[in-house]
């Protein structure tokens, strides 16, 4: 289908040169015994870019990030992040990346400033300090900095979690479900965040969310998944006028529901 080869797969010859990729995902697959969790997918994250992950719970999603971070090994296929094959040359690009989630905790008897400075750390960020000082104006995280991390708030502990995956002013994010359990005030805030710091950095965002909503406002391309295969991958725009939908929350249910979509031309 032309209009998904025309945002990059990984398949597409005219767009599968890794130099403008941040992620290159190609025939990947991840078999635990006898189940499939990733079933020969393909895709790109161009380099700038903000990309939906979508898919309901056991599509895979967590799977495939966990393989595109070189936490999990993948039974075959090719992944190539900022240029690097991955986990081969899994050294030379974790640097350059980072990875929040908030059903990821960290560390609850160290205070909020003592996991910025591990973690500030790890990365060998310059001027630390300054860093810390920096992203906690940046996330309103002043007044908890030295209170311990498993004492705070969901939400608190979401804007800290971001604070962390940003420490290394990554040029390749990846987000899951960031904005779970903020009000909506501080989601869209979190959400402008996201935004100016693509722009300002020219970061590129895999994000993996249930927020349609978030989506749609976000993303430039969505990629969904279901039983560890791709089921669609274009622009919000394009696919929500494939299924004839207005939102992709109405796109998402007729997915998870096996609605048809329009066939391919």
């Amino acid at each position: 289908m032309m209009a998904i080869d025309s945002v990059g797969r990984a398949d597409d010859p005219a767009g599968s040169s890794s130099v403008s990729a941040a992620i290159e995902v190609s025939h990947l697959v991840k078999t635990y015994k006898t189940t499939r969790a990733v079933d020969d997918i393909s895709f790109r994250v161009p380099r700038g870019s903000i990309t939906g992950l979508l898919g309901g719970n056991g599509a895979g999603k967590t799977t495939t990030i966990a393989m595109i971070m070189g936490l999990v090994l993948p039974t075959a296929g090719r992944i190539r992040v900022l240029g690097c094959a991955m986990p081969e040359q899994r050294a030379d690009v974790l640097g350059r990346i980072n990875f929040e989630s908030p059903y990821v905790d960290m560390p609850s008897r160290l205070t909020v400033r003592q996991n910025l400075t591990v973690f500030g750390q790890l990365y060998a960020v310059p001027d630390l300090r300054g860093r810390i000082a920096e992203l906690a104006a940046d996330f309103d995280l002043t007044d908890f900095l030295d209170r311990a991390s498993g004492k705070l708030s969901a939400g608190q502990k979401t804007r800290v979690a971001l604070a962390k995956a940003l420490i290394n002013q990554p040029e390749l994010l990846l987000l899951d479900e960031p904005t779970a359990s903020l009000d909506p005030d501080t989601a869209d805030w979190i959400r402008s965040h996201l935004e100016s710091y693509r722009k300002r950095r020219g970061a590129s965002i895999l994000l993996a969310s249930h927020n349609m909503l978030e989506v749609e406002r976000l993303c430039d391309r969505v990629v969904i998944m279901k039983r560890g295969r791709i089921e669609d991958d274009d622009t919000p725009s394009a696919i929500m006028a494939r299924y004839h939908r207005s939102t992709l929350e109405e796109v998402f249910l007729d997915v998870a529901r096996g609605r048809a979509r329009d066939a391919e031309s």
